[in-house]
């Protein structure tokens, strides 16, 4: 009855919802915000932050509901006290301002990828704990319907075992991309803070995440990686690299297998194929948009396409998870794996390997250029079909990492009940 009541209490009051980033990624949230029902989804959209907010294209709308935009939070918090603070900033600094807002005793949607660092996200996570607020990370295909029937028959063992777990995603950035702002293709700013942006840590963080996620033990958990060698390649003009190919080993010993680009002509995925004692499990941005498990006896299940939660569908679970005091799908130790693999892959190549120039294309107009490796698309291509890395195949212009082992992700500082805390938050 308790339960029923704090429920009933909590589904009656709107939540206040202030937003960082009102630009780029950040103008969906605007937009959600906007033309939402306040009244179905409970919310009140009380200020936004952001340090240039001409770039968002509803800026008008804004001014006009009388919604106050400020340039930093230290300014927001100076003013309001917002139950739930959404993050959509530059992804280096997204661990300095969760920490920040669960200071002030807001809850937290912090967009993908949750930090840079390892050592960043148990920041995080001791910040929430001993502040007792709710942080969600906003990897959308996390809390789709598809991906959470899937992963419920993960856990229910109707594949059997998991063998190997593989991605490809192959998306073209041209120069305006990296051009967009002052940290993209950056490994650190001008102050020397991290930020190793890269399509694995940022642009296809989404994918990668997916298959640690599917593979945790529990709803809100992700597997355990244990190592990862990596290959690291870059064509752009950029510190960082734009292709990798890498393989990580979770501590049960599962292979995933993960190659991106930026550097190839055509766009292509993302396509994965999860591989299971007695069932594999396709998914092609091209054939369908529907994930299906293929079983060895030739039957097949079909759990929908990842996408059919809209881009915003995190942005109303988490509120419903903090008015009902229960634990977010995807929080930090559910997005951590993907921080750590990511950490890992920098330290396997640790220099950034250039493609032979003779291979390298650039065609466009200024502003707006393409950066491509000619045959690029085969080798990885061939990569993903026989589950090797580049060097494996014996590519004249590769180069092997080294198998680089990760550390058990570190308890907590203080224990705490997160099951408790929330429902603590809630009454």
């Amino acid at each position: 009855m308790r339960n029923i009541a704090i429920l009933h209490k909590a589904m009656s009051r709107e939540s206040s919802v202030a937003l960082v980033g009102i630009g780029g990624y950040g103008s969906l949230y605007v937009s959600a915000l906007l033309d939402a029902s306040p009244a179905l989804n409970g919310h009140r959209f009380t200020a936004a932050v952001d340090p240039s907010p001409g770039l968002c294209d509803r800026l008008e709308e804004l001014h006009g509901r009388q919604i106050p935009i400020y340039p930093s939070l230290d300014a927001l918090y100076a003013n309001h006290r917002p139950e739930l603070l959404v993050i959509s900033s530059p992804f280096h600094v997204h661990a300095a301002q969760t920490i920040e807002a669960l200071g002030y005793g807001s809850h937290v949607l912090c967009e993908k990828p949750m930090c840079v660092t390892v050592q960043q996200a148990a920041q995080m996570r001791d910040a929430r704990d001993r502040h007792e607020r709710h942080v969600a990370v906003g990897y959308q295909w996390s809390f789709s319907p598809a991906i959470q029937r899937l992963k419920a028959d993960v856990r229910a063992g109707a594949f059997g075992q998991p063998k190997r777990l593989k991605t490809i995603v192959l998306w073209p950035r041209d120069e305006s991309y990296y051009n967009r702002n002052r940290w993209a293709g950056k490994r650190r700013d001008e102050q020397g803070n991290p930020i190793f942006d890269s399509p694995v840590a940022n642009a296809c963080a989404h994918y990668l995440h997916n298959m640690l996620y599917v593979l945790g033990d529990e709803a809100d958990r992700s597997a355990n990686p244990a190592s990862v060698t990596a290959e690291l390649y870059r064509a752009h003009a950029i510190e960082n690299y734009d292709t990798a190919a890498l393989r990580c080993r979770t501590d049960r010993g599962v292979e995933i297998l993960f190659v991106v680009s930026h550097a190839i002509r055509r766009s292509y995925g993302p396509e994965f194929r999860y591989e299971f004692e007695n069932a594999t499990v396709t998914f092609a941005e091209h054939g369908g948009a529907e994930i299906v498990a293929h079983f060895e006896d030739g039957t097949t299940r079909s759990y929908g396409s990842p996408w059919e939660s809209s881009d915003t569908g995190k942005l109303w679970a988490t509120l419903r998870a903090i008015r009902e005091g229960t634990p977010t799908v995807c929080g930090i130790e559910a997005a951590v794996a993907q921080t750590q693999v990511t950490e890992a892959a920098g330290r396997s190549m640790a220099d950034v390997i250039p493609f032979p120039r003779s291979l390298v294309h650039v065609e466009g107009e200024p502003g707006a250029r393409k950066t491509w490796v000619e045959g690029l698309e085969t080798v990885l291509a061939l990569c993903y079909q026989r589950s090797a890395l580049p060097s494996e195949l014996g590519v004249d212009w590769s180069a092997a990492g080294a198998e680089t082992a990760i550390e058990p992700w570190p308890a907590a500082a203080a224990a705490t009940t997160r099951a408790k805390s929330l429902e603590r938050v809630a009454s």
